[in-house]
């Protein structure tokens, strides 16, 4: 069956009370829009299933049978006759990078290739085509084309362009590859110390730095670049919302923005051009604590207007799995004493998820590993005890390492599980650098989406672009099946974390 995504439902809201029907005493007033003949699903538990729908400017007036919906065509409404197709709700994306994810397409783009050779080739033919650029910036290697390490070395980038700074995000947004340039700008050498919740990968011999950078260390080189104008940004933007749009997305969560990202939400919407409705989570500095929250009050005063909503606060609690910096209970399997990063001091981080909650603040935490899972639910737990239940409805984003006795926790507090599932398969990034460093016993609990839903917690999915693709039906695909979308694997993974499509709808909707 296909499944059809028009523009006419993607910013429709339901009425509140649609009706079944038209009385014999009363023909409602003409829709703009009728779809009829169809399959529609509605996410209704009650009424799961309907065959036409009846929008009338940006509200829904009508589901039901196709028997019904006759009643709202009037001279001038378009009626599209759907001979069977799918409707489904618009989707809702819980964790995504629009603005940054757009810029990114319209610089140093290396998703197109997964080698190593192929990322330098592509970084040698764009500096040849922009002289002009004083920086060589990019995104969208892959941790997994530097295998077993996930560490690439600057003297790859010195060969093609040793004369400007080059600096590239990792598709994962988790680490940067720098040129000897770009190190020099910055003043990084072997002096200079890892910073807070951040690591510069070292030679084991020399301890002179490789050229890659961990989480907080990557702002050493990044800080030094241009800052993106509001022109790029909003470029940037148009961009990224184009492509959303084209897979049926109207809703997202933007999971890191600062003022400057909030200002290209907010001229879009002031022109008629945000085409979704947005939550912006506002950028928690680490390093800052309690002092910025009057800074996020003001932003959420100044922006929460139209499309957009400045009402989340993002706390990033450790790093990603592939080069060891997810905070961990126990050991990496063969690194005794490596456990990853803990961001956020667990008792700072109680403390201030408590003020975040009690000043009304939705928190949307990054937590990859089972330690930092347990922190971002203490810290809950903590603002609960303080403030008393309320609708907060915090999030935990990516959640891939669970130990198990934390899964009854989330319905118990009322945290969101964030899952990326287009994440749960055996891909390169999970059998060449992460399942060699985990235990047997924790391997069995990586995204355990199943086993969040049948304890009673709310689960909500996010593509993470531009980190993977965007694109729902895919990631629907993996939550159903724990196999690659493209074919790129014969066995589930883990198939007792499986879930069905209603679930997964539910999940995205």
């Amino acid at each position: 069956m296909a499944i059809l995504a028009l523009g006419g439902l993607l910013m429709t809201r339901s009425s509140s009370a649609a009706p079944a029907g038209p009385t014999a005493l009363s023909r409602p007033a003409a829709a703009d829009v009728v779809l009829r003949g169809g399959a529609v699903y509605t996410v209704d538990a009650v009424r799961s299933w309907a065959e036409a729908v009846a929008i009338r400017k940006d509200t829904i007036v009508y589901v039901g049978p196709d028997r019904g919906v006759t009643a709202y065509v009037g001279p001038r409404t378009r009626v599209v006759e759907l001979n069977g197709r799918m409707v489904l709700p618009a989707f809702q994306d819980s964790h995504i990078h629009p603005i940054s994810g757009g810029i990114s397409h319209n610089q140093c783009a290396l998703y197109d290739s997964n080698t190593k050779e192929g990322y330098v080739d592509a970084v040698a033919k764009y500096a040849a085509a922009h002289q002009d650029a004083a920086w060589i910036r990019g995104d969208g290697w892959s941790l997994a084309a530097f295998a077993p390490s996930g560490i690439p070395d600057r003297s790859l980038l010195d060969a093609v362009v040793p004369d400007r700074p080059v600096y590239l995000e990792s598709s994962d947004g988790h680490s940067a590859w720098v040129n000897s340039k770009a190190l020099s700008i910055a003043g990084v050498t072997k002096a200079t110390p890892d910073p807070p919740g951040g690591r510069i990968d070292r030679d084991p011999q020399t301890g002179e730095p490789v050229g890659s950078l961990q989480d907080s260390a990557m702002d050493l080189v990044n800080r030094k670049a241009p800052p993106y104008t509001p022109a790029e940004r909003q470029q940037g933007l148009r961009w990224a919302l184009k492509l959303l749009n084209s897979y049926g997305i109207t809703s997202f969560q933007d999971a890191s923005v600062d003022t400057g990202a909030l200002d290209a939400y907010r001229t879009l919407d002031d022109k008629g051009e945000l085409t979704a409705r947005v939550v912006g989570s506002l950028w928690w500095e680490r390093d800052k604590g309690e002092e910025q929250i009057g800074g996020f009050i003001e932003a959420r005063r100044k922006y929460t207007r139209g499309r957009l909503r400045a009402t989340t606060v993002k706390i990033m609690q450790d790093g990603v799995f592939e080069v060891q910096t997810a905070a961990m209970l126990r050991d990496y399997k063969g690194k005794p004493g490596v456990r990853g990063l803990t961001m956020v001091e667990p008792e700072a981080l109680k403390r201030d998820v408590t003020r975040l909650d009690k000043e009304g603040f939705q928190v949307h935490f990054h937590a990859i590993g089972d330690a930092a899972i347990r922190e971002c639910l203490d810290a809950v737990e903590a603002a609960r005890k303080v403030n008393g239940p309320r609708d907060s409805r915090h999030h935990i984003s990516h959640l891939e390492v669970f130990d198990p006795a934390d899964i009854p926790r989330f319905r118990a507090l009322g945290v969101v599980a964030n899952f990326q599932p287009l994440w749960a398969f055996a891909d390169d990034y999970m059998v060449k650098l992460t399942l060699p460093y985990l235990e047997a016993d924790s391997a069995r609990w990586i995204y355990p989406i199943g086993s969040l839903l049948r304890s009673g917690a709310v689960v909500a999915f996010g593509s993470d672009w531009s980190v993977s693709s965007a694109n729902p039906l895919e990631e629907l695909e993996v939550a159903l099946t724990r196999m690659g979308p493209q074919g790129e694997t014969k066995e589930p993974f883990i198939p007792e974390e499986r879930i069905d499509l209603p679930e997964a709808l539910a999940a995205f909707t």
